[in-house]
């Protein structure tokens, strides 16, 4: 996947995250809630792998 990719969908997962946790916080649901959270941090973790290959990318292409 590249590091575009990863970025976009990393995106869509901390925003999906945060819309469930929102929910579960209105609706007093502590599983949507914690769901929320968690997809929050995958897409944490996946733009930060999307970041972490631009870096790659940028090194390799200077040397």
């Amino acid at each position: 996947m590249s590091s575009t990719a990863d970025k976009v969908k990393g995106a869509a997962n901390d925003a999906v995250g945060k819309v469930k946790e929102g929910a579960g916080r209105a609706t007093d649901n502590d599983n949507l809630q914690a769901e929320g959270l968690a997809q929050q941090a995958k897409g944490k973790t996946q733009k930060a792998v999307g970041d972490a290959k631009d870096a790659v990318k940028n090194v390799v292409d200077k040397a």
